[in-house]
């Protein structure tokens, strides 16, 4: 029974750092002139790497020059982490300064020479997912268990972090909720003021109309 929970505990820690940390790759298609925008939430402090490369479309042969793109790495208020004019591949890495959406946008200019579509090969991954731990293990060769246990314990760090992130975001949600809500009864109460009013009105000049009329 001890053995199965020391199995199991690793494990559920670890799944949870899957659904805390994003590490993903992708193949997808850029047609010319077109733009394609990949964004995902990122937290403050966390850090960030990927890399992308254009797909050469005659594997054995070397590529032509004409198979460029155009990659933009932006914060959600506008900040670049990394350009790339014109570019058959490249990789950027930055510690977040600020939470929210981090987008990455790749464009095939409409040029001359340039092909219809390209395919682009591209890998980002944040948080414990950033880190190359290979590197880490060789740098200072430690032991496996040593080895497994600290990248546990940055694991349970990150999913600290990002369960206070979280509540963050809830928090503001919940401010921006109960901001709507008031707007919300003040314009509500506002329309009923002038429905009201305008009803007021309207008997009033009826009653006018018909004392002048000698209808009443």
């Amino acid at each position: 029974m001890a053995a199965m929970f020391n199995s199991v505990g690793p494990l559920a820690l670890l799944t949870l750092a899957l659904s805390f940390s994003l590490a993903y790759s992708m193949q997808f298609e850029l047609h010319m002139g077109h733009t394609k925008c990949i964004s995902e939430d990122i937290k403050g402090g966390a850090m960030s790497v990927g890399k992308y490369s254009v797909v050469n479309p005659s594997e054995g042969y070397p590529k032509s020059d004409s198979h460029r793109i155009i990659v933009k790495v932006s914060s959600p208020h506008g900040n670049m982490y990394h350009f790339g004019d014109h570019v058959e591949s490249g990789n950027y890495a930055f510690t977040a300064s600020e939470p929210g959406d981090h987008t990455t946008c790749f464009w095939l200019p409409d040029e001359k020479d340039a092909p219809p579509m390209v395919n682009v090969e591209f890998e980002w991954r944040t948080g414990v997912a950033a880190k190359d731990w290979s590197k880490i293990a060789k740098k200072g060769q430690v032991e496996v268990m040593e080895f497994e246990l600290k990248k546990l314990y940055d694991t349970v760090l990150s999913i600290h972090d990002e369960m206070f992130y979280l509540r963050e975001r809830e928090e503001e949600m919940q401010d921006l909720n109960k901001a709507t809500n008031t707007k919300l009864f003040t314009l509500s109460f506002l329309s009923i003021a002038v429905c009201l009013s305008v009803a007021g009105l309207q008997i009033w000049h009826l009653k006018t109309f018909f004392e002048r009329k000698k209808l009443l």
